[in-house]
């Protein structure tokens, strides 16, 4: 009885694993919680990549943007980025690329080669900013409302579900917000 119970602890041990496994399916590790939603986002000031001016958070208040860290070393940013350019080219929000931990002329080419979506690409050679952003590793995507705040993260790639159930309702909603706040009642 004894070495029945002893040989029942791994096969238990297996199935409790595969339990876990199984509840966690539709748990998607792209949607991380972040301390800085709701919070403004941590300030900056970064060359472009194509000009000498240094931009800073300021720089893009006054409607909402897209903030999408990305680099040429790569792979994943590689995937998401004809999801990146289609969002891109629909015009409801402006996307921002911040090229971290590159060389220029890597990112340069990378953009020859893939396309550019980016309205403004700031370049964070040091990785401070991703530092205060809380990055874990490009992709990356901050959704930014027009006062500057943080409205949604995705770590990970971007896929063409969060695009469509999260992203542009979010964008939709913080469009009709803000065109609700410019009208004055009589």
């Amino acid at each position: 009885m004894k070495k029945v119970f002893i040989a029942l602890i791994p096969l238990s041990v297996f199935i409790g694993l595969i339990v876990l496994l199984y509840a966690n399916l539709n748990n998607h590790s792209e949607v991380l919680p972040s301390p800085l939603i709701g919070k403004p986002i941590p300030t900056f000031e970064h060359p472009t990549l194509y000009s000498n001016q240094r931009l800073t958070q300021d720089d893009f208040k006054g409607q909402p943007w897209l903030l999408n860290v990305f680099g040429s070393w790569c792979p994943s940013c590689q995937y998401e980025h004809p999801l990146v350019t289609a969002l891109a080219n629909t015009g409801q929000i402006k996307v921002v690329g911040l090229n971290w931990k590159d060389e220029s002329e890597d990112a340069d080419r990378w953009l020859k080669r893939w396309g550019n979506p980016y309205h403004e690409i700031l370049v964070d050679y040091e990785g401070d900013t991703a530092i205060n952003l809380g990055v874990y590793g490009a992709p990356e995507t901050f959704l930014i409302d027009a006062q500057g705040t943080i409205v949604y993260k995705i770590a990970g790639v971007l896929t063409q579900d969060i695009i469509q159930q999260k992203l542009l309702p979010l964008i939709k909603q913080m469009k009709t917000q803000s065109n609700n706040q410019g009208k004055t009642t009589p």
